[in-house]
């Protein structure tokens, strides 16, 4: 290169160096006395963050590096929101799930950094086991005075039932996390451990899906390690333990969740459907002769393995907590008997206690002979009466945390703190205060700098070897001064950890499966689940009938309607019934107008069975369903019970009405009802598009089956209804009548195609009752319903739930013919309409209430297979 061309390229620096310059003259220095993870000084990048710039994308956008990095902020915002990510915040007025907060830019890790970690984190996932195992055993660290017996006996997390106790397998600690921070200096330093369940894991893989797809090549050229390895390590394990309780047959694993409502559930069905498990609740296991099993519409089916994301105390209402609903009556006891492997083992809770931390080096030392290699945040537990002396007069510059769990938050003023201490030295523990290192944030064109803390995590594999996840989940707080907690506001990274090494290319995908392994990977249909795909079915086909329903109402309050005085007695019926209007409101026929304003305000109320009510039931129960339910299939439901109210405000995107189409905004309490009918038709656009989900793209199983009976209970019950109601009327005997039941039962195009302007009523019951291959007839809904009922589990029995549910139904057809009309008049047809509609909406009733008490419920005296 000649001297002039070198002078050339140092003036006009190329994309690399614009981009590093982007990446230093959009941020500030990190203050004095914290550690800068991004710059090494004011003018320059570590050198991890140097060749990450120089990696960075051509930019596209018109703002230059700055806009591209915008977009592709707003673009990870934007998956996260398509993904439903949420993680669930606590406050005083309830449980709120909000959109889990990502970052853009990465944490990056060097591998000489990662190399200390890792031999720390290994070493101290080591001492834990053997800790634990020393605690539930012998217990030599309490006689020899290396652990105070208070901060074991008197921490709720220590659980007696299971002193003594070896758990299945020998393992004890299956996977453990540990929060670390970097000093002033860069140094790494433990600041808490969790042994219970540790969080997070779903959100690191979501993480990395979606930061690595921003920046491709950087995470290629900077050979950041991959992570699945670790997570089938952890099946794995349970796996391998679990095949000595099964003698090396394929055992059942599962995931135990507390339930939607937990703050992170979303994580645990994301795991459960990349592991492969089932994502069960307490309420779907139960113990019997000391072994665990799962509650499935097939019966009972033994549970060998469990990774376990419900916290000790709640595991068990027989032992534990009396009061817990979300645990398994008698899963101490199967845990004492060695009949279920869990990940982790119960009793683990007291080691997350910030009081351990003082006593740890001591401790490894006498059980592994070591010093610690990652040190503890300086630590003084107030029980030890030299510990507070040495601390008593500089709490101000002291964390103030509480030694067990449960009770008063620790003071927020430290001149209390002392007093508190005093009354009661072994509830209280301090830690020296951290600066936390500053991770870069970018947002708006800008890099803010923020306090960052690194969890990361360690799995064991079969042989009790300790393994780290090469990443982990990077928290930073939203302000200098504020937690790093995402139940507090903070945000998270993707951890990049770079290596010298080869990248491991791991992939989930096992080992090749045998025939029987095949036999065995047949997933179960766990009862609850069952019950909630059933519902789900059930809330689809109660929200399309709904829908469908409010406009024929809405649009019969026109001026241009014909609709006789028994056709709208019929539909004030129906509408009142259907929970569309409340009682005692004058119908259609006495106060059109008033009648119209109470179903446009019914519509989206929450607490009545409207339209807005089934579709936050039918969003709750796809939140349930997370694991088994497509992401299209869940972002439709999900879109629909979020946009219906702002619809009904005329906020739709894309369609919005100007005043060239002569309906305006409507800010009121009462949307107007041009606005509602617009809302109401893109809503039955939507429904449509979810129905055709459940019904093209999911697999035929029987978690299907629940829901398509479902649906055509709900189907046959609402449309015999509708029917019985215009019959019993006699509104039936008018064109209008027949319009609207046409209308109600989604056969208006067949009939007219097939009668014209026929107004005969043979002719609406040859298609409306009889004509099996109409989806919406008596005939067509029952020949479904017949078939899928027949393929409900232990339909092959003679004994089984099937026969009495199939004998509530007629054995072929509807139970009327054409040939049983001959002769007779409309009336009498009429008549004969209205009792079958009766007979029919009864016997769906009658059948959902026995499949629920068989598959559901297992009640006491149903059959059960074990």
């Amino acid at each position: 290169m000649t001297q002039s061309q070198s002078q050339s390229q140092s003036q006009h620096p190329g994309p690399a160096d614009a981009a590093a310059d982007t990446l230093l003259l959009q941020s500030a220095a990190a203050e004095p006395g914290v550690w800068d993870e991004m710059r090494a000084n004011a003018h320059a990048l570590r050198p991890a963050w140097q060749r990450f710039a120089e990696l960075l994308p051509i930019p596209t956008q018109p703002f230059g590096l700055a806009g591209e990095l915008d977009s592709r902020a707003e673009q990870v915002a934007q998956q996260i929101r398509l993904d439903g990510v949420t993680h669930n915040v606590y406050s005083e007025q309830g449980t709120a799930a909000r959109p889990w907060s990502l970052e853009l830019l990465p944490l990056l890790i060097e591998p000489h950094d990662w190399a200390k970690i890792e031999a720390g984190v290994s070493q101290r996932a080591a001492l834990l086991e053997t800790m634990l195992a020393d605690l539930q055993g012998p217990q030599r660290l309490l006689h020899e005075g290396l652990l105070p017996p208070a901060l074991l006996y008197r921490h709720p997390g220590y659980l007696r039932p299971l002193h003594g106790v070896k758990p299945a397998g020998g393992q004890r600690l299956h996977i453990v996390a540990f929060d670390l921070a970097r000093d002033e200096k860069g140094a790494w330093c433990v600041v808490a451990q969790r042994t219970q369940g540790p969080s997070g894991l779903g959100y690191v893989l979501h993480n990395r899906m979606l930061v690595s797809r921003q920046f491709p090549d950087a995470f290629r050229e900077l050979r950041v390690q991959h992570i699945a390895s670790s997570y089938r390590r952890l099946v794995d394990t349970v796996d391998a333990a679990a095949r000595d309780l099964t003698h090396g047959a394929t055992p059942r694993i599962v995931l135990l969740t507390p339930g939607p409502y937990n703050e992170t559930y979303f994580e645990h069905a994301y795991l459960a459907r990349y592991l492969g498990l089932p994502l069960v609740e307490g309420a779907d296991l139960m113990v019997r002769n000391d072994h665990l099993y799962l509650k499935t519409v097939q019966g009972l089916e033994p549970v060998h393995g469990m990774l376990r994301r419900l916290d000790d105390e709640w595991c068990d209402p027989l032992e534990l907590r009396s009061d817990s609903s979300l645990g398994v009556p008698g899963l101490v006891q199967a845990a004492r008997a060695g009949t279920v492997v869990m990940a982790n083992a119960l009793g683990s809770a007291f080691l997350e206690s910030p009081a351990v931390q003082g006593f740890l080096p001591a401790i490894a030392r006498r059980l592994l002979g070591e010093e610690l290699s990652l040190p503890s945040l300086p630590t003084w537990w107030c029980g030890e009466a030299s510990a507070w002396d040495a601390v008593r007069n500089h709490v101000d510059d002291k964390l103030v945390r509480r030694t067990f769990p449960g009770g008063a938050r620790a003071p927020a003023l430290h001149e209390r703190a002392a007093s508190l201490i005093e009354q009661d030295p072994d509830a209280w523990t301090l830690q020296a205060r951290l600066a936390l290192s500053r991770a870069p944030l970018w947002g708006q064109g800008a890099i803010t700098l923020r306090p960052a803390q690194l969890r990361v995590y360690a799995v064991a594999d079969s042989q009790g070897r300790w393994f780290v996840l090469p990443g982990g989940m990077t928290r930073v707080a939203q302000g200098p001064e504020t937690s790093v907690s995402m139940q507090r506001g903070g945000s998270s990274l993707d951890t990049w950890v770079m290596t010298d090494g080869p990248v491991d290319t791991f992939s989930m995908l096992p080992k090749r499966l045998s025939v029987d392994d095949i036999a065995q990977h047949h997933r179960p249909v766990a009862s609850r689940t069952a019950e909630h795909l059933f519902w789900l079915g059930r809330y689809t086909e109660r929200a399309e009938q709904l829908v469908r329903l409010a406009r024929a109402v809405l649009l019969m309050v026109d001026a241009s309607s014909d609709a006789s005085a028994t056709v709208q007695q019929a539909a004030t019926r129906l509408a009142i019934k259907s929970g569309l209007a409340p009682w005692g409101v004058p119908g259609l026929g006495q106060g059109a107008h008033v009648f119209e304003r109470a179903v446009l305000l019914a519509l989206a109320d929450p607490k009545a069975a409207s339209v807005g009510f089934n579709l936050a039931a039918l969003a709750r129960t796809s939140q349930v369903l997370r694991e088994r339910l497509s992401t299209e299939q869940w972002t439709l439901i999900r879109a629909m019970h979020e946009g219906f109210d702002v619809a009904l405000r005329g906020d739709v995107e894309g369609g919005g009405r100007g005043e060239d189409k002569g309906v305006g905004r409507n800010d009121g309490a009462v949307p107007s009802s041009a606005q509602a009918l617009l809302a109401l038709d893109r809503l039955a656009v939507q429904l449509a598009a979810v129905t055709g989900v459940q019904t093209d793209r999911m697999t035929r199983d029987q978690g299907w089956r629940f829901l398509t009976v479902g649906r055509l209970l709900e189907r046959l019950s609402n449309l015999a209804t509708r029917l019985q109601m215009l019959a019993e009327t006699q509104a039936i005997h008018s064109p209008a009548g027949i319009d609207l039941l046409l209308d109600l039962f989604d056969s208006t195009i067949t009939f007219r195609a097939r009668y014209q302007r026929s107004t005969d009523l043979l002719a609406l019951v040859d298609l409306l009752v009889l004509d099996n291959t109409n989806p919406r007839a008596f005939a067509g809904v029952l020949r479904r319903l017949r078939t899928e009922l027949g393929k409900l589990p232990g339909a092959s029995s003679a004994s089984s739930a099937s026969s009495p549910l199939l004998a509530l139904l007629p054995a072929h057809g509807t139970g009327m013919s054409l040939a049983s009309l001959r002769g007779a008049d409309d009336a009498q047809i009429a008549l004969q309409l209205q009792g079958l509609s009766f007979n029919l909406a009864q016997s769906a009733g009658v059948v959902a209430d026995l499949l629920s008490t068989r598959y559901f419920t297992l009640a006491p005296g149903a059959e059960h297979v074990i």
